[in-house]
Formats: structure tokens, C-alpha cells, sequence
């Protein structure tokens, strides 16, 4: 068995069996495997994150598809985070490595992982940061999170990619959802995808109107705005090369751009990241223990017979831990 500086070592030659093992590790909550991750924090930090997110239906695996193709014609290195949907019951998921993407397996310039969202709240898997880092050291230049399609609730991913892509398609009420959603507000750049299918022309030009109307962030006014284009991701794809020269333009404004509101944006992503990273390990220290001692059953039968209310019994398990 490899030591964790060799694995680490590996990692940053950019070997793919001891990545997906480490990215492996990190979502089964190995002992050790956090260990790795802090080493490699300070390795990361180069690669071009893009998020796809939209509703169900809309193309992202496709769109993604074709986006790993027009990166790789380049000869970028690109690595892909597919978070899959899993039971908010049996934990159980689909772990396929979106079959469209399959076909890239034997691409050593391609590093394909899935996770199993785990009923994380916006469909984001809590080991994607980690994974993201670890693609990042190995030294990926682009990295894909393609986000499980849950609607309205997925906007976490702002909080984690450098560009999030929205991803619409025409003729399924995207524009009526993304105001809903507050996706208006999370987006860097809108692909109307299915651009071919009737309707595209319209969609976009709804979109682009409310983007004129609303720059205003829980952050600011934001002095960036998202562009509306126009794809199709199949028959080899069009609107990629736009698609791109905008992630890169979007790239450029925030590295270059010295705007309050860029400033703010980054406190903001690396506030949030620790904050749910904070809340994560609270949650992993306490509820085991309670459970262990047989305290979290005996709470539950307690609120069950309307003994206690959940508001007294959260500050009593704060009290014991806190």
C-alpha cells in the first residue's frame, strides 16, 4: 500500500489510478483521505472550473459532451465531476459516468468521475470540493461539474465553480423556472441549448431582457453581464467556440477585473465554503456520538409523543456539544 506523501507524489504527476482512488476515499469518508486533501490544497488553485447546471432535460451531458471535444481539439486537459441523484431514502445512486462521456474513458487527457449527490441540498455531493482539488493538483486545465437536473434548489454551484453555465433549452418554461429559481442572479453565461428547435430565438431574447432588468446580487450590482448564446450539442456541435471565448472572457474579468464587486464575490465563495465546511464537520462529530449513546432515538420518540419540541432539544444538543 502507497504511503500518503507517494499518493500525494502520484497526484501531482498527474496519475489518474492514484486520483480516483484519493477522490474515491474522500467520498466513502476514509480516515486519511483528509489528511491527503490538505496536502494538495496548496497544489490547486490553476485549473478553469465551469459548472453546468439546468433543468432535466435541457442537453448538459450532451453539452458537456461536446464541450470536453472542442477542449481536447486544443489540447487542454480536462476533468469531469458528474454528480449523480441518489435516494433520500436507501442512499442508493446511479453511478454511470453519463454514457455520452463514456466514450472519452480511453482518453488519457479526460479524468471522468461520478458522485452520488448524498442528499446534499442543491444536488452538489460534499466531496466535490475535494475532488475538484484533487483534478486541480493533478493538473487538469479545465474541470466540468455537471450537476444532478433538481431545478429550482440547484445554485450551489455558484458557490464552487469560477464560471457557472446555465443551461436552457426552448420550449420548457426555463425562462418561467430561472426567475423562480433565482438562477437569473447565480448564472455567468446562458446556453440556450437545442438552439435548432423552435422557439430558441425567443427564449434567449426573454432571458436577455431579464438579465437587463436585474444585475442585483445578494452581494451587489454585479458589472458583469452574462451572456445569452446559442447551442446545439449535437451533429458536432454549434456555438461551442462562443461558448468557450466566453468562459475565457469570464475567466479574464475575474482575475483582472480590481471591481469591489469581484473582491467581494471571492470573500464570499471562500466564506461560504468555509461556513458549510464548518457545518459538516459539527454534524459529523455530533450526530454520531448521539446516536452512540442512543440520546438521537430517544429524542425522536420524545418529539414523536410531543414531550419536547425540536427547538428545546436542538438547544440541548448544542449545550452538551458546543
Amino acid at each position: 500500500m502507497n504511503s500518503p506523501s507517494e499518493i500525494i507524489e502520484k497526484i501531482l504527476r498527474g496519475d489518474i489510478a492514484a486520483a480516483a482512488r484519493l477522490i474515491r476515499n474522500l467520498d466513502d469518508g476514509e480516515p486519511g483521505a483528509r489528511e491527503s486533501l490538505k496536502a494538495l490544497f496548496h497544489h490547486a488553485g490553476r485549473a478553469v472550473t465551469i459548472g453546468l447546471t439546468g433543468s432535466p432535460g435541457v442537453g448538459k451531458s450532451c453539452l458537456a459532451c461536446i464541450l470536453i471535444e472542442h477542449l481536447r481539439r486544443r489540447g487542454l486537459s480536462v476533468g469531469v465531476l458528474a454528480v449523480d441523484p441518489s435516494s433520500p431514502l436507501s442512499g442508493g445512486a446511479v453511478l454511470g459516468d453519463r454514457v455520452r462521456i463514456q466514450r472519452y474513458s480511453q482518453d488519457e487527457g479526460v479524468f471522468i468521475r461520478s458522485l452520488a449527490s448524498r442528499g446534499q441540498f442543491g444536488g452538489l455531493a460534499r466531496s466535490v470540493r475535494g475532488a475538484l482539488t484533487v483534478m486541480d493538483a493533478m493538473g487538469r486545465d479545465v474541470i466540468i461539474i455537471e450537476t444532478v437536473g433538481v431545478g429550482q434548489v440547484e445554485i450551489d454551484i455558484a458557490r464552487i465553480a469560477d464560471t457557472t453555465v446555465i443551461v436552457l433549452a426552448p420550449g420548457m418554461g426555463d425562462n418561467v423556472q430561472a426567475i423562480k429559481a433565482g438562477i437569473l442572479e447565480v448564472g455567468d453565461i446562458f446556453a440556450v441549448n437545442k438552439a435548432d428547435c423552435q422557439g430558441a430565438d425567443q427564449t434567449a431574447r426573454e432571458i436577455g431582457a431579464m438579465l437587463q432588468q436585474g444585475l442585483s446580487t445578494v452581494i451587489g450590482e454585479r458589472d458583469w453581464l452574462p451572456p445569452v448564446l446559442k447551442t446545439v450539442s449535437i451533429d458536432g456541435g454549434c456555438g461551442i467556440d462562443e461558448l468557450w471565448a466566453a468562459v475565457e472572457a469570464h475567466r479574464a474579468y475575474l482575475l483582472g477585473s480590481g471591481s469591489q464587486y469581484c473582491r467581494r464575490l471571492r470573500l464570499f465563495k471562500v466564506k461560504q465554503e468555509l461556513v458549510e465546511m464548518v457545518r459538516q464537520a459539527v454534524v459529523d462529530t455530533v450526530i454520531p456520538r448521539l446516536e452512540a449513546s442512543g440520546d438521537l432515538d430517544r429524542y425522536v420518540e420524545s418529539l414523536l409523543a410531543r414531550k419536547e419540541d425540536p427547538h428545546t432539544l436542538c438547544e440541548k444538543i448544542l449545550k452538551t456539544f458546543v
